[in-house]
């Protein structure tokens, strides 16, 4: 199913890491069912997002927008800071 033109895919994560120049290591958890056991399983993935104001820092809460691929594995932008680290 192809995505209408307009609409990008979001996610919200957690920054892992900031030591990178304008840009972000982000991890993002996943809970689903499992098919056949029907226990909940958490799967987490880590994305690279690109954060122009080097505003974010570790254990911030972000939503991540789809962008154009800006280098090899960076292919989001951050959107917004939800929740700020204490």
């Amino acid at each position: 199913m192809k995505a209408e033109k307009g609409l990008k895919r979001t996610l919200i994560g957690t920054v892992a890491s900031d030591r990178m120049d304008k840009t972000v290591s982000v991890i993002v958890i996943r809970r689903f069912q499992h098919p056949i056991y029907g226990k909940f399983v958490q799967s987490r993935k880590k994305y690279m997002a690109h954060d122009p104001m080097n505003a974010c820092k570790v254990g911030d809460k972000i939503l991540l927008e789809e962008c154009r691929p800006m280098s090899r594995r960076k292919r989001w932008v951050v959107k917004e800071i939800l929740e700020k680290a204490i």
